[in-house]
């Protein structure tokens, strides 16, 4: 039912392409999966994400929790009926959103006692709770109720957050009832190299269908973010797929999958998209900007989407600046193609064992460099 392919090794890197099978089918890897935190990406249909080729999507099991609940979600006969999306779901097991809530949740061993962010009625999730909400879900791949350690972090708090999360994966696990569901474990431990260690070490030590590195893009530099990845990666093993949440901008895409990387995903190119900035070949261009008034360019040149192919950079800063919805639908669709088709090269060039090269060039021509 599930089943990671191992298709190929760059000799130069430790970057590979890799295919995982699951019940709702296949994608390639490295791959980005747009975020679609409440059963939607936002601004964008499940059409376009099929036009733009995105093969796997996330979803948030904290926000549906909350709304529309996920009992709600069962009796609509899962996520993928729900949202009408057929191709493979990812769902976030809610740990970054609950412990992102400092001020308004209370952590102990049976799990974290929370305020909600709607209404602040008091809510609580635990291990226990955690599958059966996902299991409702249906989404086929879901993951493991961790805690995310922030940054900073001393080293006794990040060294007890990582010991919690192994123990809640054990929890996990045990109560997981689903077996069309891949349950993924998270790599905990702060920015200590020794305790990414003890982390990997407890959570590998379950054999599951794949595995995480969380804690990280959560403030640190990305230095240290790069260190934190290559003393934890050679611990993974080769044949079971690898996931660094929530990250997506370019450059840390690149140098994730140069360090062998399988899976990335991230709200950015959505927010900015909303906000008013593109990614391009060329780096970012907010549009908005008065210097894209008379801009009859498209987006990208080098770009393939649909926005890209039909309008200019004047005509999505007119929408813009007049307050019209079509402005965010144009600039998600445009972001989340440039992200995707971003990871189609990477994959071509590992298949052409020169993904150093494109690492260079793209970061030259982005302003990286």
């Amino acid at each position: 039912m599930f089943e990671f392919e191992l298709i190929k090794e760059d000799p130069r890197s430790k970057a590979r392409i890799g295919r995982f099978h699951t019940p709702h089918g296949s994608f390639d890897t490295p791959v980005f999966m747009p975020v679609g935190t409440q059963a939607t990406v936002k601004a964008v249909t499940p059409k376009d994400l099929e036009e733009i080729q995105a093969r796997i999507i996330l979803s948030n099991t904290y926000h549906l929790y909350l709304r529309p609940g996920h009992e709600l979600i069962k009796e609509a006969g899962g996520l993928h009926n729900f949202m009408n999306w057929h191709r493979p779901i990812l769902t976030d097991s809610g740990g970054f959103q609950v412990f992102s809530l400092a001020d308004l949740r209370d952590i102990k061993e049976e799990g974290v006692t929370f305020q909600s962010h709607l209404d602040g009625s008091t809510c609580f999730l635990s291990p226990e709770r955690v599958m059966e909400i996902q299991n409702a879900l249906g989404a086929d791949i879901i993951m493991a109720f961790d805690e995310c350690t922030p940054y900073p972090a001393d080293y006794d708090y990040a060294r007890r957050s990582a010991e919690r999360t192994t123990r809640w994966l054990k929890r996990c696990i045990q109560a997981n009832r689903r077996e069309d569901q891949a349950l993924f474990g998270i790599i905990q431990g702060g920015t200590y190299a020794d305790l990414r260690q003890m982390s990997a070490e407890g959570v590998l030590a379950n054999d599951l269908p794949g595995y995480a590195i969380g804690g990280l893009s959560v403030g640190e530099p990305k230095s240290l973010m790069y260190e934190m990845l290559d003393c934890t990666l050679p611990l993974m093993p080769k044949e079971k797929p690898r996931y660094l949440m929530g990250v997506g901008s370019p450059d840390c895409l690149l140098e994730g999958a140069l360090r062998g990387i399988d899976m990335f995903d991230c709200v950015l190119p959505t927010r900015i998209a909303r906000n008013g900035t593109v990614l391009t070949s060329r780096g970012k261009v907010v549009v908005r900007n008065a210097a894209y008034e008379r801009d009859f360019s498209p987006l990208d040149p080098e770009c393939d989407c649909y926005t890209c192919k039909n309008f200019t950079r004047a005509y999505i800063r007119h929408l813009i600046k007049t307050n019209e919805i079509l402005a965010s639908i144009l600039s998600s669709i445009h972001n989340l193609r440039f992200l995707i088709r971003l990871m189609e090269q990477v994959r071509e060039a590992i298949q052409q064992e020169r993904l150093i090269e494109y690492r260079d060039d793209f970061f030259e021509k982005f302003g990286y460099v």
